[in-house]
């Protein structure tokens, strides 16, 4: 796995992943630095035409939620970008071959080439985590965190906020886990990487406005998806924690894994590398 992360890590596009991250959230923060008020303001407009509303309510538990919100869907384009070259990339370049020479079996190789992919998702996930929810934090300072939903609103005590935070990133791992499996899967597909990176996306954006929706014919199919239950981190933040609604999104979400995973070593151990 270590040669594996190696090779990952020393592709200067996998950085492009990190600065993209990092663009998008310092973005955010800018803009709601200088005119974080108003944005506030017109958010809660109809709450404030009912109860006088006080307190530090633009912090940065809120900012975090407003990043996340914004552009936790937009990851698995980031996701992507490596995973869907994990495999399609070494027969490419045409290293596939000498890799399997190599002793050691095809699974293995491909559990090393996962594992990588793993722990690139954990570090990217980790370095959105740190930029926006520990700077906005240093920006915007620590308060209560005020949540909308529909014609319902959610206070949380500052000191109640950051378990949900760290459970949130946690379902999110297994989110965008489920994503790099995709990409995975049509990496075995391919011979080039562009392939796997569009297939994906491509598969994404469907399924996202499949889930989103509101056709009854379509509504039968949302349980399904996947893409349905990658917003399920946001249960975390809802007063009762829907328990029961988020352990079913991470079993349909870690079932995807393994329906994945199992899909890509049964055509990897058959595939014919000599053609």
């Amino acid at each position: 796995m270590r040669i594996e992360l190696w090779k990952i890590y020393r592709k200067p596009r996998t950085y492009i992943s990190f600065l993209a991250i990092a663009a998008m959230v310092w973005l955010i923060q800018l803009g709601l630095y200088a005119d974080g008020e108003n944005y506030i303001r017109f958010g809660m407009q109809s709450l404030t035409a009912s109860f006088d509303l006080s307190g530090k309510i633009l912090n940065g538990y809120l900012v975090c939620f407003v990043i996340l919100q914004t552009f936790l869907m937009q990851v698995p384009l980031l996701i992507a970008l490596v995973a869907g070259d994990m495999i399609a990339g070494e027969a490419n370049t045409g290293t596939l071959r000498l890799l399997l020479t190599k002793p050691m079996g095809r699974g293995e190789l491909l559990a090393a080439k996962f594992a990588a992919t793993f722990v690139y998702t954990v570090t990217l996930l980790l370095w959105m985590a740190l930029l926006a929810l520990l700077g906005s934090l240093l920006i915007f300072g620590v308060g209560d965190l005020m949540i909308m939903r529909n014609r319902e609103m959610d206070l949380l005590l500052s000191g109640d906020v950051p378990w949900r935070y760290a459970a949130a990133f946690g379902f999110a791992i297994v989110a965008m886990t489920a994503v790099a499996s995709l990409a995975f899967l049509f990496s075995v597909f391919a011979e080039n990487a562009i392939g796997p990176i569009v297939s994906t996306v491509s598969a994404v954006i469907v399924l996202t406005i499949l889930s989103t929706m509101d056709i009854p014919f379509f509504n039968r199919l949302k349980p399904y998806l996947f893409t349905t239950h990658m917003i399920g981190w946001k249960g975390f933040f809802y007063t009762p924690v829907p328990w029961h609604d988020i352990m079913g999104s991470l079993a349909v979400l870690l079932g995807h894994i393994l329906a994945f995973g199992a899909v890509t070593w049964i055509v990897f151990t058959r595939k014919d590398i000599l053609s």
